[in-house]
């Protein structure tokens, strides 16, 4: 089975969206106004930073101003969130005018990307009056006499680019994360959000989902949500709002933004997934006229841009999904062999499929071996394994990396998965380990551990059954680890999901088996600072 979340429309309430809780290392100021400078992360030829302004005073700031020096061989080359400008080592940064008044005893955060290692700054003042309180410190030269101008930055300093030198995440393994196209209905999630939660800088590859395949043919899932939205200052990834006469607009728009501002990210359409599958039956018996219609689809003049190649999400050749599909054990190999001609070899072509490993499974119903010479990468989705659409259980973890005493279903955990697809032939470093950014679970439990009975399933936010990460860790934190992964007992509701720690396990594995890296599923279900994808970037770094 495969996450419904996948299945389904938007629904549901819309997500507040917070500013992130920054660990600080670099502190400024006693005074009722501060500023907290702190490593985000820190690659050796460059870092990131974010910065934490505080009103700690009883009433609302309408502006503030923050001045300081970095040390030599230190330079800001990329900003978000505030207005930033620089007179050789002297930095000011201005409030977002779309930022409004800081309210008393709030916070806000903005961030940088900068050359050279972290170096905390030197000087700060906030507003004109020293961060730190008493005098100015005089550790480097005091700022210059004549204040440079806070309104346009100065052509030698791009204000949107990180440096071209930035290395990929993960030491070269590939992070790759899933974008849902109705996430900006409901859930509120946009791509100003992959941005300002630092994930942008964690990911080298986003998965956008996902295009119609219906008629055995490509074709745009939600014109809307993909390039007619118009977006807000506020609501852009870089504070410029579309105009109702621009050529493309929507998250197509808010993409080539966002590659803009972090030119290692590469970007992949991702078509068919659980309700858009039934369309590959008839793109098998054509695949060059479906491939023809996915090139036309994702080449499209206006934003051929954007995108970096195709992604397969078929459920499932040769095998049952929403629909059975009985094209036979060539069809997927034959699909993507179209695709990689018709998009040539410097287009990615990758694939998401199932991860079942039991015997005579879904595995070994297609030809997966035969088709990964012609595919970058292949992402067994290692998630979904159980939950409650077997309603009265037994309760089970829906992403196990092992097997453990009791399992429902043999060939149902990750590691089954991978040890067949290696067994077929497939190269590790093409196979990604797959992570769930949510949970699925049960009501009516009374055991604690797995393999207890239920009633049905626990309630969730947008659906029955499944619940976001960001909100499971509050509301029924983890209480016990099975087979690499975590669970939960709150009141008569049993939960499984990852967690940092247990996707720190899961990326030791993935290092271990030599894979390519990993992949999940999907942004919206993280905190709004990144937990779960820094987990997954520092696992595999």
């Amino acid at each position: 089975m495969k996450r419904s979340l996948r299945r389904a429309l938007w629904a549901g309430a819309v997500v507040a969206m917070t500013v992130a809780a920054v660990p600080m290392t670099s502190a400024f100021g006693a005074g009722s106004v501060t500023a907290t400078f702190a490593k985000a992360q820190d690659w050796g030829t460059g870092h990131e930073a974010r910065v934490t302004v505080a009103n700690g005073s009883a009433a609302s700031v309408d502006t503030w101003r923050i001045e300081f020096d970095l040390p030599a061989g230190t330079t800001i080359s990329s900003s978000w969130d505030a207005d930033v400008t620089s007179s050789g080592n002297h930095y000011v940064a201005v409030k977002k005018s779309w930022a409004g008044p800081l309210p008393a005893g709030a916070s806000f955060s903005w961030g940088y990307n900068g050359t050279g290692a972290y170096k905390a700054p030197l000087n700060c003042t906030v507003n004109g009056a020293p961060c730190g309180g008493g005098t100015t410190p005089t550790t480097s030269a005091p700022p210059p006499t004549t204040t440079p101008p806070t309104t346009t930055p100065p052509t030698t300093a791009p204000p949107t680019t990180p440096p071209p030198t930035t290395p990929p995440p993960g030491g070269g393994k590939k992070v790759v994360g899933y974008f849902a196209e109705w996430g900006v209905y409901g859930r509120n999630y946009h791509v100003k959000n992959i941005h300002t939660s630092g994930s942008a800088a964690k990911l080298t590859h986003i998965l956008y989902a996902f295009g119609n395949t219906t008629g055995g043919r490509c074709s745009i899932g939600d014109s809307y949500a993909d390039y007619e939205k118009a977006y807000t200052a506020a609501d852009s990834v870089d504070g410029v709002a579309d105009t109702w006469d621009q050529p493309l607009r929507g998250s197509f728009n808010q993409l080539r933004k966002l590659k803009k501002m972090y030119p290692h990210l590469k970007v992949i359409y991702s078509v068919g997934g659980w309700t858009w599958s039934g369309g590959f039956t008839q793109a098998a018996q054509n695949p060059t006229a479906f491939a023809e219609s996915c090139y036309n689809m994702v080449e499209d003049p206006r934003w051929a841009d954007v995108f970096d190649g195709i992604d397969v999400d078929w459920e499932y050749p040769n095998a049952c999904g929403l629909t059975c599909d009985t094209s036979g054990p060539n069809a997927f190999k034959n699909v993507v062999s179209a695709l990689r001609t018709k998009f040539g070899s410097s287009a990615l072509v990758t694939a998401a499929i199932t991860a079942d490993g039991s015997t005579g499974g879904k595995i070994d119903a297609t030809d997966y071996a035969g088709a990964a010479p012609n595919l970058n990468w292949l992402m067994p989705m290692t998630y979904d394994f159980f939950g409650a659409w077997a309603a009265q259980g037994p309760t089970a973890p829906h992403s196990p990396l092992t097997s453990y005493a009791g399992i429902p279903q043999q060939g149902f955990w990750s590691d089954a998965a991978i040890q067949k697809l290696k067994s077929k032939g497939i190269p590790s470093d093409k196979l990604l380990l797959g992570i769930g950014f949510y949970g699925r679970g049960w009501t009516g439990v009374t055991q604690a551990a797995p393999g207890g009975t239920a009633t049905g399933a626990a309630p969730g936010t947008y659906e029955a059954g499944i619940e976001d990460y960001k909100v499971l860790k509050n509301t029924c934190p983890a209480t016990g680890t099975v087979a690499g992964t975590a669970y939960a007992k709150c009141g008569s509701n049993w939960w499984s999901y990852d967690t940092p720690s247990t996707i720190g396990g899961k990326m030791t594995y993935a290092k271990n088996q030599g894979l390519g890296g990993a992949f999940f599923w999907e942004l919206s279900g993280d905190t709004t600072n990144g937990e779960l994808i820094g987990a997954i970037k520092g696992g595999l770094g």
